[in-house]
């Protein structure tokens, strides 16, 4: 079940939300280890294409970078880095994601990250009207327009998501 909103966590994101005059909701759900976007999206009863998960990716060269990809898809590695101009992008090890981002795996927000790192969105999300995303905490999503992302973060778009 989702919490009451006026429970909500103030975090890195939720600053840098504030900071860009952005508005957003705020939704808290009991986080579950390896649960994904299948718990949260259950959790607050919405569809799991309309959760979207931020994923710490590096290229070759262990630079990291950030992909925001629909809950219910994967992104294809090899597509991401044809698109980007890069050799080869694999998902970072959860401790030097941490280390990139200052958020813990399950917590990542593309909000607010302790580096400023590239930012990569596919880009049907663009075709929804709200989007759920980490809020930077485990168990707690915030609810921002996709295109209020385009105007903070500036995100390269790219077409990877594979069912």
């Amino acid at each position: 079940m989702s919490r009451s909103d006026h429970n909500a966590p103030e975090t890195l994101a939720t600053r840098f939300l504030r900071q860009h005059h952005t508005p957003f909701s705020t939704h808290l759900y009991n986080y579950e280890d390896h649960g994904g976007t299948k718990v949260s999206s259950r959790e607050l009863n919405v569809a799991e294409h309309a959760v979207v998960k931020t994923l710490v990716m590096e290229d070759e060269s262990r630079q990291p970078l950030i992909v925001l990809m629909h809950g219910d898809r994967k992104v294809s590695t090899k597509e991401l880095a044809r698109q980007t101009g890069h050799k080869q992008i694999s998902p970072c090890d959860p401790a030097v994601a941490q280390r990139h981002t200052g958020y813990l795996v399950g917590g990542t927000s593309p909000f607010g990250t302790k580096k400023t790192l590239p930012v990569f969105m596919e880009r049907s999300i663009l075709d929804l009207p709200l989007i759920y995303i980490n809020g930077g905490k485990r168990g707690f999503l915030v609810g921002v327009h996709p295109h209020d992302i385009l105007r903070m973060l500036q995100p390269g778009l790219v077409n990877v998501a594979l069912e």
